[in-house]
């Protein structure tokens, strides 16, 4: 989840998994539209479409513009592409994917953003085992170990997204997690010079970036004040204990752990504070430092970078 915030107060969200036609989407926005101009809703792709035969990306490019008719403002694309989803043959579906062009072209057309999560967290690609520093995530997760036959390495995932990014100049793309690669801020920089298109969110990757020397991060994001969009990745379910809180443990969540999650994600952003704990314990045994960013940068990062976004 993406939320634009008048001060501090969240005003708007983006739900990023609304569904797909006849599959979730019409239901999504029915529920939106209760709350007029406070809900914007991303479609996802049905990805069991590769699964049906040849032919899929033009099946897949056609249900996103009948998603965009029905009133979904962007694309959400999650880490299954290049993990998880195979075609009719069985086989994994690259990040890269030439059939998938026709999709990103008619996102960039339509004026859809396209927020894409591509890989996961640096250290779920190493062994899962008490000296990983994730961890206390892995162990209650042991589902996101990619540590295994067949899965491809963090850097090829990486790599392809630079390529899917580069290959449609004319689209928008939301690198969600920062840039999917928050263990590498001049990486991440360095995208952001090559491609104009390109822009990232903070979702559920404070514990990382605030591990960064604290200069060399407030510096970041004055370079790139028009590039980056606050996030949450707040998940809410329907029963009692399903949210989430950028990662989820063995437990649900308690308000006190709701008050940590958004405090110390404030204190991040808005303070020089130094050694403070994260705002997602689970995520890894660490304290972060604050970047203490100007008003004008906050206005920007919690809000305004993503109304322009949207136009």
């Amino acid at each position: 989840m993406i939320a634009l915030m008048d001060a501090r107060g969240i005003d708007t969200v983006w739900n990023l998994s609304g569904g797909s036609p006849g599959r979730g989407l019409e239901q999504q926005l029915a529920a939106a539209g209760a709350y007029p101009g406070r809900i914007v809703v991303f479609a996802t792709l049905d990805f069991r479409e590769p699964r049906r035969g040849p032919g899929w990306g033009a099946r897949l490019a056609a249900s996103l513009r009948a998603a965009h008719a029905l009133g979904a403002r962007g694309l959400k694309i999650p880490k299954g592409l290049g993990l998880g989803y195979t075609d009719e043959l069985g086989a994994l579906i690259p990040v890269d994917s030439a059939e998938l062009d026709e999709v990103f072209t008619t996102a960039g057309t339509l004026g859809m953003p396209v927020a894409i999560h591509t890989g996961d967290p640096v250290a779920f690609f190493s062994p899962a085992t008490p000296e990983n520093e994730r961890w206390d995530e892995l162990s209650a997760h042991p589902e996101w170990s990619f540590h295994r036959a067949g899965v491809p390495s963090w850097e090829e995932l990486f790599a392809a997204l630079e390529r899917r990014v580069a290959r449609h100049p004319k689209t928008t793309f939301i690198s969600v997690h920062f840039g999917n690669a928050p263990e590498y801020p001049d990486r991440v920089g360095a995208l952001l010079d090559r491609y104009p298109n390109l822009t990232i969110d903070t979702a559920a990757r404070i514990p990382e970036v605030g591990r960064h020397d604290a200069t060399r991060m407030r510096a970041f994001y004055e370079r790139f004040a028009d590039r980056v969009l606050f996030g949450t990745d707040l998940g809410v379910g329907v029963g009692p204990g399903e949210l989430m809180l950028g990662s989820t443990g063995p437990e649900p969540p308690t308000e006190a752990d709701v008050e940590r999650f958004f405090s110390a994600t404030w204190r991040y952003f808005e303070t020089t504070d130094r050694g403070f704990p994260h705002p997602t314990p689970i995520q890894g045994r660490w304290t972060i430092d604050g970047v203490g960013l100007s008003r004008e940068l906050l206005r920007k990062i919690y809000g305004d970078n993503a109304t322009r976004l949207l136009h």
